[in-house]
């Protein structure tokens, strides 16, 4: 089965200026966790829910803390401060550029590609999805459950033989 077959031949995409908050909307409105990024038509990227993630990802601070009676009264504020810190990060994220967050070096796979092919590249490199690349334009996307549903696909018309 080739990756034609089950990818999504009409991806959704960002372009690499964009807000992250706007390509926050954009995943949630069409309920996916990643999708490729461009410069023009040019991919220059994946960005996923996981780098997305990683803007609000919070300073830890290390070592085991045991209050003293003094400072019990210091931790309700303690806790405000980090609560401030990391609420004004979260509006700080949403004005960053895509191309800030996104990640560049991008796996791809070509539509006449085989599904195990695409397979072993998502395994392999641990990520969920691969562009689809044709004479280097975004002409789809595939993604892990893409596959599975085309495995479930070929082994349904077995079944009929």
């Amino acid at each position: 089965m080739l990756v034609r077959d089950v990818m999504n031949p009409a991806p959704v995409a960002c372009q690499a200026t964009d807000a992250v908050s706007d390509a926050v909307k954009l995943l949630k409105r069409n309920d996916i966790s990643g999708m490729p990024v461009l410069e023009g038509e040019k991919l220059v990227g994946v960005v996923s829910e996981s780098d997305l993630l990683k803007l609000l990802s919070a300073e830890e601070e290390g070592g085991l803390w045991l209050p003293s009676p003094l400072e019990i009264l210091e931790v309700p504020i303690r806790d405000l401060i980090r609560w401030e810190k990391l609420q004004a990060g979260a509006e700080e994220a949403g004005m960053t550029k895509i191309s800030d967050v996104m990640t560049e070096n991008v796996f791809t796979v070509g539509p006449d590609d085989m599904i195990e092919e695409a397979a072993a590249i998502m395994v392999r490199q641990r990520i969920n999805r691969l562009p689809v690349l044709e004479d280097d334009k975004l002409v789809g996307i595939i993604t892990r459950g893409d596959i599975i549903a085309g495995l479930g696909m070929e082994a349904s018309e077995v079944e009929e033989d």
